[in-house]
């Protein structure tokens, strides 16, 4: 019997405040990397849902999707995961300053895209840079585009 194939479905949001966007940075098995704000989507979870909540729970900052900016496929190197990443841009709330961090997240940090793009070397994936890049590019989507059912 054949093996069905699943990508992992994630998603990830791109703040920007004064020139400048949210990433964390983060324990990984490949060392210690740069992130946006990013996870998994649990079951019955909107995509949307699941952004801010990654967001809020990586970075201690309220965040609401109001536009896709892309949808990338990717998968790693080792050939043993490919990743579905959905990404958005929003609007920054509230900071939740005595908020504990997801485990394995060192720090949340401000960076501009010249810092982004110096640091690639220690990026999780190319998917950090490119999602800048397509941001920058004024790439938005309405967030109607995806239609999500409940059960």
């Amino acid at each position: 019997m054949n093996r069905i194939w699943k990508p992992n479905v994630t998603v990830a949001a791109l703040i920007e405040r004064d020139g400048a966007f949210l990433l964390v940075e983060e324990e990984t098995d490949a060392g210690i990397r740069f992130n946006q704000p990013a996870g998994h989507l649990d079951e019955g979870e909107s995509l949307v849902a699941a952004c801010a909540r990654e967001a809020l729970e990586e970075t201690a900052w309220h965040f609401t999707p109001t536009a896709l900016v892309g949808i990338y496929q990717w998968p790693r190197p080792q050939g043993d995961v490919t990743y579905l990443r959905f990404a958005f841009a929003g609007a920054l709330g509230e900071h939740e300053a005595e908020r504990p961090l997801d485990a394995g997240i060192l720090r949340a940090v401000w960076m501009t895209p010249a810092e982004i793009e110096a640091t690639r070397a220690r990026h999780r994936s190319p998917l950090i840079w490119q999602c800048v890049q397509d941001w920058q590019a004024g790439r938005r989507f309405p967030l109607d585009l995806i239609r999500h059912y409940e059960r």
